[in-house]
């Protein structure tokens, strides 16, 4: 019998290994005995862990974005936003979208296939669970930034809390995956780093107060 260390090393690799193939190929060019094959075991094995294709890529998106906020919380010092105006806040929810495209690319790629796949694919409600509760640090925080600003009203309350949110949050995934997977027109002067950096200004003019 497995200890359980080898256990989850197995499931670690495998989550690992599923993660680079899908984010450089597609998730449709990449077979499960792939992603098996890659990890050094049979694919009876993998499926001993994810009883689908569905179910893994769900947990694979899971790790990789839950291992991200994770990281971004332990890069700020406790007590950082107390001291910030809400448009500071606001800058800094903004900046993070840009440090995923610099540091990140192959996530917002694997995200870019993973959100078109589930589209197709038939995924129970309760596997999603997870996978959108991945968004309840950025709800939290965005909450914590607009009841900051009704107060201070350095950022503009002239649409509710949920728009704001929902306008902000998928102009600039869509931005960012956009540059990630490739799909910008290149002029001969094409900077994708000052690219963002003007949209993000725009973005934050247009909000902040």
């Amino acid at each position: 019998m497995l200890k359980p260390e080898e256990i989850e090393k197995r499931r670690k690799t495998f989550l690992q290994k599923g993660f680079e193939l899908f984010s450089g190929k597609s998730i449709e060019a990449v077979t499960l005995k792939e992603v098996a094959d890659a990890s050094g075991y049979g694919v009876a094995t993998l499926y001993r862990y994810f009883t689908s294709k569905p179910r893994f890529l769900v947990e694979i998106s899971a790790w990789k974005w839950g291992e991200f906020f994770q990281n971004n919380r332990k890069r700020r010092s406790a007590g950082t936003f107390e001291q910030m105006t809400a448009a500071e806040m606001f800058d800094h929810y903004l900046n993070i979208f840009l440090e995923v495209y610099r540091n990140h690319r192959p996530l917002l790629r694997f995200n870019q296939f993973f959100n078109v796949y589930i589209q197709s694919e038939p995924i129970e409600k309760n596997e999603m669970k997870e996978y959108l509760g991945l968004l309840k640090p950025v709800t939290d925080f965005f909450h914590i930034m607009y009841q900051k600003a009704l107060k201070d009203r350095t950022l503009n309350t002239d649409i509710s809390e949920e728009e704001l949110l929902s306008v902000t949050l998928h102009l600039m995934l869509a931005v960012v995956t956009r540059y990630a997977v490739g799909l910008a027109f290149k002029s001969k002067d094409f900077d994708a780093d000052k690219e963002l950096e003007m949209q993000k200004e725009m973005v934050f003019k247009r909000f902040a107060g």
